[in-house]
């Protein structure tokens, strides 16, 4: 573990010039004592490994050194073949691009690692879409991509829910979710999120703009979503579940289980958690007999207004048709 981990550094130094001693801690994810302890070794086998002070300090190669322990594994082989996307990668334009390089790459390897490779590729198949078309317009994606690449501001016409409003931006990164294309940009020194395929007449201007070199989109998007998720609205509700919808809720969004009790009779009281009470009815309602409110009351109100009203509806037709 420990040579795979200075490898690492080795490797982590020769490709991004300088890293800190929290920066390498991160990206192995040890402590910091760790690396240092780890500099010490690389430096006592004569490594030209050196630290520099300072507010741009951090670990660095003498200037010329480059390791040759490049070797891969195996394992590392078989992640490269799993973790693209070729729908996102088409998005892009670079399907092709990318199948070329990946045949160069297998064309480099040794025999053993080509034969583990073909079998890999014909046992695991990642397809990172939906089972529904996404019917996202990605017109604009081109233009902002690159615009992304060049460091060039963008123009462009967004729709909004209400209204469509026209922004210039500093196009910092794309981020691909699921098959929904976002970009992160700056606006005025703040940071948003767009989505592609609400924009409209995309265009990249001949103005550059300086990117921010601590900017880390990775980084950045993980504490948005985070961010997001902790203010999405929370509706607590207390329920009586069947044995069978407790199954079916656990795979229900916009549905989460806080706590469950004890199976009596059949039923299990638990404490749910949606985002509001029209959410919770929708979702609810779809449950029939197999799921009672207990608390709260609005909700048990809701339920039973609309139960009622569907009953009605029913009443009705059958007077009708009679």
């Amino acid at each position: 573990m420990r040579a795979d981990r200075l490898i690492s550094i080795l490797l982590l130094l020769q490709n991004y010039g300088r890293l800190t001693t929290k920066e390498l801690a991160d990206r192995l994810e040890v402590s910091e004592r760790t690396i240092h302890r780890d500099m010490e070794a690389l430096s006592t086998a004569g490594i030209p490994v050196f630290a520099e002070r300072g507010a741009n300090g951090g670990w660095a190669l003498s200037e010329g050194y480059r390791t040759q322990l490049t070797g891969m594994k195996t394992e590392e082989m078989q992640s490269l073949l799993l973790a693209h996307s070729s729908s996102l990668l088409r998005d892009l334009g670079l399907g092709s691009v990318f199948e070329d390089a990946f045949q160069k790459l297998l064309a480099s390897f040794p025999v053993r690692l080509r034969e583990d490779a073909e079998l890999v590729r014909r046992r695991i198949h990642v397809d990172g879409a939906g089972w529904h078309p996404s019917d996202e317009s990605l017109a604009a994606l081109p233009t902002v991509q690159e615009a992304v690449w060049q460091e060039k501001k963008l123009n462009f016409e967004y729709q909004r829910e209400e209204d469509a409003v026209e922004r210039t931006v500093e196009p910092l990164g794309l981020v691909a979710k699921s098959s929904i294309w976002y970009l992160v940009a700056a606006v005025e020194g703040e940071l948003r999120t767009y989505r592609v395929s609400r924009m409209k007449r995309a265009r990249m201007l001949e103005e550059f703009f300086e990117r921010p070199d601590s900017f880390d989109l990775a980084a950045w998007w993980e504490q948005s979503t985070r961010q997001f998720r902790e203010r999405l609205p929370q509706y607590p509700t207390r329920l009586r579940l069947s044995a069978q919808a407790l199954s079916r809720a656990s795979r229900q969004r916009y549905m989460k289980l806080l706590h469950t009790g004890p199976e009596v009779n059949g039923w299990i009281e638990a404490e749910v958690e949606f985002h509001t009470l029209d959410s919770a009815c929708e979702i609810l309602l779809a449950y029939g007999p197999l799921v009672k409110v207990l608390e709260p009351a609005e909700l048990r109100d809701s339920l039973l207004s609309q139960a009622q009203g569907i009953v009605l509806l029913y009443s009705e037709e059958n007077t009708e048709e009679s």
